[in-house]
């Protein structure tokens, strides 16, 4: 389950979504989320994940990174299911035992709560599969500069926020290899009782801890080496440049949100 977490992940490729500016993916995304919770209409949620699906299938993302990152949230989705089902009470009951009860409304919001969660990862997932962690970083960060007017520190905040991005898939490779050469040496992750189990974890953690903490001291010293400062004065490599494909995704996702909410609000 560790390696099937792809969060941070990027897909090499030339579509549309790649060559759209950083910048604009960001704020899109943001509204998306927003959108995403305000609706609760079954035909908006279908036409939702229909138009999340199209954008995998243009970015050439295989299906299966959508399964991948639901696996380890299964226990999340499932606990929201039931804690939804039983302390709902709206609608009519259609279940009762002792206390519990299961009404209408209560299936109807564990339902859309799940689908949520799961529209919510599978769509702002594509920010990351479809952006350069270095550009993800200018965008953040040119998008938070005019906090810089009260001294927040920006380019730092948006540094650290990639490089955690960047170093999940490293951290589950590295992960997955100490579990492999922990049980080669006879320890049992899988079987006994949960207490057994949860210290059956500790030979895990101490090197992963022990190895983060050596990656982040490498990466301090190589990023000192190398004289960087980042912040005022600081140019790149390369500039961000909006272009007529961020109007045109704007424009799209406006009229996009546009139906979702009609749909909402009509039917």
């Amino acid at each position: 389950m560790i390696g099937d977490i792809t969060i941070g992940q990027y897909f090499t490729g030339n579509s549309v979504l790649h060559k759209i500016d950083p910048r604009t993916k960001i704020i899109l995304t943001i509204v998306y989320i927003i959108i995403l919770f305000i609706v609760n209409n079954p035909f908006a949620y279908l036409i939702n994940g229909i138009f999340i699906l199209s954008l995998y299938i243009i970015c050439k993302i295989p299906f299966k990174m959508i399964f991948s990152n639901m696996k380890p949230i299964l226990p999340v989705l499932f606990f929201t299911f039931l804690i939804n089902l039983f302390f709902v009470k709206t609608g009519d009951i259609i279940f009762r035992f002792w206390i519990f009860s299961i009404t209408t409304g209560a299936i109807n919001l564990a339902l859309i709560m799940i689908v949520r969660i799961v529209l919510l990862i599978a769509g702002s997932s594509l920010l990351t599969y479809t952006t350069l962690p270095i550009d993800l970083t200018d965008g953040i960060e040119i998008l938070l500069s005019p906090l810089k007017k009260i001294h927040f520190p920006v380019h730092e905040l948006a540094m650290m926020m990639t490089i955690s991005m960047r170093f999940v898939p490293t951290l589950i490779d590295e992960t997955t290899k100490i579990m492999a050469a922990q049980k080669s040496r006879g320890v049992d992750m899988e079987n006994g009782s949960i207490i057994k189990r949860v210290k059956s974890i500790i030979p895990i953690l101490i090197p992963l801890f022990v190895s983060a903490f050596r990656r982040a001291n490498e990466l301090s010293i190589a990023m000192e080496s190398r004289c960087y400062r980042g912040g005022d004065g600081r140019t790149r490599y390369r500039a961000l440049k909006y272009s007529y494909l961020d109007f045109l995704s704007i424009i799209f996702m406006i009229l996009f949100f546009t139906v979702l909410i009609c749909l909402n609000i009509f039917t």
